[in-house]
């Protein structure tokens, strides 16, 4: 019996019958030719449909497993950081061993890039890819479900609500992570739940007590059992935020009026946003494997957040936006100014203190 069949990704006889669905997804299809052909085309899905699902099927004629997915994923990434960025740059990966699995537990700026990097990093120096821990909040449309799953994505059951549901949901979490590691599988997941909308990075205790569980039940002391999971904290950095805009505007309505909610199709929209904008200069900081002496989740908290936050690379609008002397052109200089210029005035302060945080933090701690 497979007891993580419901949130892990698929195996590789699983990849054809997927990508079947995916063909037949007629929703899928036209959010392709949305971004991918003329718009007068792709008005019409009586033309466009056919024709997406046609060259689909020709482009995925060989893809018959997941190593041949991550491949296709590869060629869209390569394509990604070639029109979206400046260019993206990495530190720390000569400290990593090809023939280990890691804990990556990373700071948290955007739904699917930050993963998506961390995953292009490893390819381009020939280690394993990860296999990616996503919210089930963001698996709302049948589409979104296959392609993540496709894509060595597992499934966090966040819309378990009774105390039981939860942690029935939280242990087999914790046993599928504590497996993927021992079978030679490397993990990414998110210091805490939902991105940091307000530029503050910092891991939640409670991601490192459901870690814990499978402890537990292995009866490890809690130090021995972390150290065994080869925890590495990751920074990423960008040198435009991505969904700024976006997230300047849900903080903004938390603070005048107490809750925000989520629009239908909002993730999608920030997934799509994330892709598509400008993001600049991008850095991936892999720490080292935790080996600093903690007895409890809270303790090392500190030390992931130690790390990620000394390891963070400060771009010029970090600077710029913390009032410091950045060592930046006066052409970035300016090209920051007329971002925050456009910006609705009540979202302007939003936005600063996003890209300000970082050197806050790093001469806080």
């Amino acid at each position: 019996m497979d007891k993580y069949a419901d949130i892990r990704p698929y195996n590789d006889d699983e990849v054809p019958a997927a990508l079947e669905r995916l063909l037949a997804d007629e929703q899928f299809l036209d959010v392709i030719a949305e971004h991918n052909l003329p718009k007068w085309i792709a008005s019409f899905a009586a033309i466009s449909r056919p024709l997406v699902k046609a060259r689909l099927k020709s482009k995925w004629k060989t893809v018959n497993n997941v190593e041949a997915v991550q491949n296709e994923v590869a060629q869209y990434l390569s394509m990604l950081v070639e029109r979206t960025t400046s260019k993206v740059t990495y530190s720390g990966l000569e400290r990593l061993d090809k023939n280990g699995a890691y804990l990556f537990i990373s700071n948290h700026r955007d739904i699917v890039l930050d993963p998506a990097l961390v995953n292009w990093g490893l390819h381009q120096n020939n280690l394993p890819t990860v296999r990616i821990a996503i919210g089930d909040n963001l698996l709302q449309v049948p589409y979104i479900t296959e392609l993540m799953r496709l894509n060595k994505s597992f499934i966090v059951k966040r819309s378990a609500k009774a105390p039981k549901e939860m942690l029935k949901a939280l242990s087999q979490l914790s046993g599928y992570i504590y497996d993927s590691l021992q079978e030679g599988n490397s993990i990414w997941i998110a210091q805490k739940e939902g991105r940091a909308k307000d530029g503050i990075d910092y891991t939640d205790p409670a991601l490192l007590k459901m870690l814990q569980l499978q402890g537990r039940r292995l009866k490890a002391p809690f130090a021995d059992y972390v150290r065994k999971l080869k925890v590495v904290p990751v920074s990423i950095s960008y040198q435009y935020e991505p969904c700024a805009l976006a997230k300047a505007k849900e903080l903004y309505h938390k603070q005048q009026f107490g809750e925000y909610q989520k629009e239908e199709g909002e993730d999608i929209k920030s997934i799509i946003d994330g892709f598509s904008a400008d993001k600049g200069n991008v850095h991936v900081a892999f720490g080292t494997p935790i080996e600093d002496d903690f007895e409890t989740p809270e303790e090392l908290a500190q030390i992931i957040d130690k790390q990620i936050i000394d390891n963070y690379y400060l771009h010029s609008t970090n600077y710029l936006a913390a009032g410091e002397q950045a060592n930046s052109s006066s052409e970035e200089t300016e090209r920051f100014k007329q971002s925050i210029e456009t910006l609705p005035i009540e979202l302007k302060e939003f936005v600063l203190s996003m890209y300000a945080q970082p050197v806050k933090r790093k001469s806080s701690i």
